[in-house]
């Protein structure tokens, strides 16, 4: 057991102390009698604000806890806690770290009234939670939202409700549905929905104007909202492992193309005139059908036979998504015409990291 900062229980100072219990394979009896002797001996458990009892062997909480009134972190991550009690209510709580435990719906408070003024983070990752926790939607001054790793299946509708949480980390989880009520969330630097089974966003998205990380990676998404080229402070999205993107990194080989297609780019690339009469008619609208590169550098074109290749865009100066762009030779991927036009275009807020696989 650890106190930091106060050399003196007696002292006057407000100063923050901590109570540091990890790591030490504890029990719930054992850290019982260590929170008892501190009331009972020492007489200070008001001055503890930090308790640090991660990595033990805890099933519950002793009820001794609401003792220490001033109480403002609690870390109880990697344990075996099967239930939060409301006595944590009792205690001006600005941070309840409890991931990584044996947490069910069943097993959370059923109110965080107490506490909804005072409370900004919330962690209760990897856990066994199903869905989203109504009574967290109490928590209007929480600014940060951790429920990753959990089997929740939904958002609710009424998430507008915490209207000034920074970061919502919802993935690895069963969602499939993303409500229009997320775009409320205005305040939102950072939205993880990684490893679920979302198919679209919502358009609203594009009112996140804070956002700066949007993670969807490992999720069915085919298509993204044309609105969030809106989202100007983005500078991480990650994509990858979505059928939006899948198709464009996987590798595409090129089949050797057709003598007509051969002939029908060389028609084209030299830019010989043909008459009607002199070829049929099929190959005079097959030679209407040529698709030019996209290559500035290139004059080549293409009309069955192309290589598909990946390309990040940049939309009327605010930031660059992938889009996939055709063209009529493996060589023209050497990526050294494309890094010059768009280094010459890219402003200085533009998203700089797209992470595709």
């Amino acid at each position: 057991m650890e106190c930091y900062t106060s050399d003196s229980c007696d002292s006057d100072s407000r100063e923050q102390k901590t109570l540091d219990l990890s790591n030490r394979s504890l029990d719930s009896v054992t850290i019982t009698s260590e929170l008892e002797s501190i009331i009972d001996e020492k007489d200070c458990a008001e001055n503890y604000e930090i308790f640090l009892l991660y990595g033990n062997r805890i099933k519950s909480l002793p009820e001794s806890i609401n003792q220490f009134c001033n109480l403002k972190i609690l870390d109880v991550s990697n344990n075996r806690l099967t239930s939060l009690p409301d006595i944590l209510d009792i205690c001006p709580l600005s941070s309840l770290i409890a991931k990584h435990n044996h947490l069910t719906n069943e097993s959370l408070p059923k109110s965080f009234l107490k506490t909804r003024n005072t409370l900004r983070e919330l962690n209760l990752s990897g856990n066994r939670i199903n869905f989203f926790p109504e009574q967290l939607l109490q928590l209007t001054t929480l600014k940060y939202l951790y429920l990753g790793g959990n089997v929740i299946i939904n958002i609710p509708k009424d998430i507008w409700k915490l209207n000034s949480l920074q970061i919502l980390s919802i993935g690895g989880n069963q969602i499939t549905e993303v409500p229009e009520s997320v775009g409320a969330l205005t305040s939102l630097q950072a939205l993880v929905l990684s490893d679920n089974q979302i198919e679209q966003l919502p358009s609203s998205i594009a009112n996140l104007k804070q956002l700066r990380s949007l993670k969807i990676d490992k999720n069915r998404l085919k298509t993204l909202p044309t609105q969030i080229i809106k989202l100007r402070c983005l500078t991480e999205l990650s994509l990858r492992d979505n059928p939006l993107v899948v198709r464009f990194v996987r590798d595409m080989t090129l089949q050797p193309p057709s003598l007509l297609e051969l002939a029908g780019r060389t028609i084209k690339l030299h830019q010989i005139a043909i008459k009607p009469g002199d070829v049929p008619a099929t190959l005079i609208k097959y030679l209407t059908s040529a698709q030019c590169c996209v290559n500035p550098k290139c004059k080549g074109v293409f009309f069955n036979n192309r290589v598909e290749h990946i390309k990040f865009v940049d939309f009327c100066g605010r930031y660059r998504i992938p889009l996939l762009q055709y063209l009529c030779s493996s060589r023209c991927i050497t990526g050294s015409w494309e890094s010059r036009e768009v280094d010459n275009i890219t402003p200085s807020h533009m998203m700089r990291k797209v992470l595709l696989g």
